[in-house]
């Protein structure tokens, strides 16, 4: 083989190890980007999905999902209103539990409507609100399927105690101005 020969298979080898390593390189930082985003909610995912690479397309599908979305924040109006509402609620447990439970789940769809969250479908509310407010996710979950079993009879006041905190982790959230920085994905 000549020298020019060699030189070209070289440059060729470097040019491919560069780009195998920029690909790696930009994989890896999407996935500490996705994960920073997402926080449980992409362990939950990559776990359900079985891999990191399906678990990370479902997480970035919920990205474009919610980016077709107009999510708005609430008036100051419509904001104490539902605070004073969810006062309301939380006052009656002391008498009514699984009516409060009941209503707080009603209240907190209330307010994902009115701030443009899709309501009409359980696990599509879950997925967009997955993507602005993924550390309280995971209690919107834990409330409803207390707030399910309630409607079949079987919570405990103490269950429903508790689905009335973590619907009240999510309300806080949802009565927020702003939404999380959306950070700009480069991969």
């Amino acid at each position: 083989m000549d020298q020019p020969t060699a030189i070209v298979f070289v440059a060729i080898a470097v040019a491919l190890l560069a780009g195998i390593s920029l690909w790696l390189y930009l994989r890896h930082r999407r996935s500490l980007s996705l994960r920073e985003r997402f926080g449980p909610e992409y362990d939950r995912v990559v776990r359900q999905e079985g891999n990191v690479r399906r678990g990370e397309g479902v997480l970035e599908f919920r990205e474009k999902k919610r980016e077709k979305l107009q999510i708005r924040p609430l008036s100051d109006s419509a904001r104490n209103d539902y605070a004073n509402r969810w006062n309301n609620v939380q006052a009656q447990f002391v008498d009514d539990p699984e009516g409060s439970v009941a209503k707080a789940d009603s209240l907190v769809s209330e307010v994902m409507e009115a701030r443009g969250y899709p309501v009409a479908d359980f696990d599509e509310r879950v997925e967009i609100i997955s993507v602005d407010h993924p550390v309280v996710v995971e209690n919107y979950r834990a409330a409803h399927t207390i707030a399910t079993s309630r409607a079949r009879g079987q919570a405990t006041t103490e269950s429903l105690r508790k689905a009335m905190v973590h619907y009240r982790a999510l309300f806080d959230d949802l009565l927020r101005d702003t939404l999380p920085e959306r950070k700009e994905m480069h991969a």
